[in-house]
């Protein structure tokens, strides 16, 4: 294929947040180099992943499971201040400290089969043959040898707002922020009051004297009703099951056994639910005063909106000026659509971090490993199989094939 006004790299990194950092950091690592080796893309205008976007009055001592990105830690943050800053800060840090220049803001619209060679032949985990690649087949997340499954083929195309791509692999972490979840219910185009996501969340005084309805059971349901019950002029708390609070310490087992449960569904093919929406909401203080007091006090979910609120099955109603919608999010990975990596049943299924459809596409921060901890290994584990793939599997003839040279060797 001739790639003339497409730039030629070995890997594209799309999204900065920190799965995308944590890439960026072991591509850098292993000896890749920044806009020559491999390209981070960003849609957002400035570092911090989807923390930048947190409501204001999110401050970081409020943040549930924040880990270091790898290779430097956050020191010296003033509690108070929002998360938004402190975190943002933090990115802005760390991506100057490794020199990962990402380029944004940066939207990729499609990524495609580019072509430039045969298909490759050879099932990805056999042997290799040295270099920075492994010489055992086996991942860096656990020691697993990989299985045997989709066959790469040539390049693949980025498309996006500043010029096309032509990559051998791809790391995906554009999480979820991006695609917001509204559920639907009866009558909701005839609701005459404000309906809004959580991820719009202004902040409590947008709602003073207000009648307000919070839909969801996660952690941003919870704290964001808490801020808005001392000034509003009601709240009423709904959730679709009932919500499960977790008492003591959340160890390293129930970490794992709440990510089985995700991984169970990736395997499936599923679209894979956050591990924090099993792992349960942990039991504060400041949440225990709250279901004392009425404030987290659950009902089940109503079956349809009206003008002027929401009404159940079984005639009970409650009148509403605000539906906050605190109802999660969908990884946003529209952009892969031309490669077909969906399931039937409307997830990707994986192989630690690589794609069973296509052995160079690589997810991090989805399913299993969308967790800042969790993230941080799976960018780890995407570079260690990219490493792989390069070095073991037979090259696309096109006349850019000796740029791998610069991540094998």
């Amino acid at each position: 294929m001739n790639y003339t006004g497409v730039r030629e790299v070995e890997v594209v990194v799309i999204g900065a947040g920190q799965a995308g950092l944590a890439a960026a950091f072991h591509l850098r690592r292993v000896g890749a180099v920044p806009d020559r080796d491999f390209v981070v893309l960003d849609h957002s205008p400035r570092p911090g992943g989807a923390w930048q976007f947190r409501w204001p009055t999110l401050t970081y001592d409020k943040v549930h499971g924040m880990h270091a990105l790898p290779g430097m830690e956050l020191t010296g943050a003033d509690p108070q201040r929002p998360s938004s800053e402190v975190i943002g800060a933090y990115f802005d840090s760390y991506e100057q400290t490794f020199g990962l220049r990402v380029h944004r803001p940066v939207s990729v619209t499609a990524v495609r089969e580019g072509g430039g060679g045969p298909p490759w032949t050879e099932p990805v985990g056999r042997t290799g043959s040295g270099g920075w690649a492994g010489s055992d087949g086996r991942t860096e997340a656990d020691g697993r040898p990989e299985a045997a499954g989709a066959l790469g083929r040539g390049r693949l195309l980025v498309e996006t707002s500043e010029g096309n791509y032509a990559t051998r692999a791809l790391i995906n972490a554009t999480g979820t922020w991006d695609r917001p979840f509204w559920p639907r219910f009866p009558g909701q185009e005839t609701f005459g009051g404000r309906q809004l996501h959580s991820s719009r969340y202004p902040g409590p005084e947008a709602f003073r004297g207000a009648r307000v309805v919070v839909v969801g059971g996660g952690t941003s349901a919870v704290q964001q009703l808490m801020e808005i019950a001392p000034v509003a002029a009601a709240t009423t708390w709904v959730t679709r099951r009932p919500p499960v609070f977790r008492e003591g310490p959340f160890g390293e087992a129930q970490g794992r056994a709440a990510v089985a449960l995700v991984e169970e569904r990736v395997r499936q093919g599923l679209p894979p639910r956050s591990v924090v929406s099993v792992t349960g909401l942990p039991m504060t203080e400041a949440i225990r005063q709250a279901r004392e007091s009425g404030v987290l006090e659950r009902l089940p979910l109503f079956e349809r909106l009206t003008p002027t609120g929401v009404v159940w099955d079984d005639g009970r109603t409650v009148e509403a000026d605000v539906i906050l919608y605190a109802t999660g999010f969908r990884a946003a990975i529209d952009h892969l659509a031309p490669l077909r990596l969906r399931e039937p049943g409307g997830g990707i299924r994986m192989d630690g971090t690589r794609t069973l459809r296509d052995a160079r596409v690589h997810l991090v921060g989805y399913g299993p490993s969308a967790s800042t901890i969790g993230a941080n290994r799976a960018g780890r584990a995407a570079v260690g199989a990219i490493r792989r793939l390069l070095a073991e599997g037979p090259q696309p003839a096109d006349e850019q094939a000796g740029l791998a040279g610069s991540l094998v060797s």
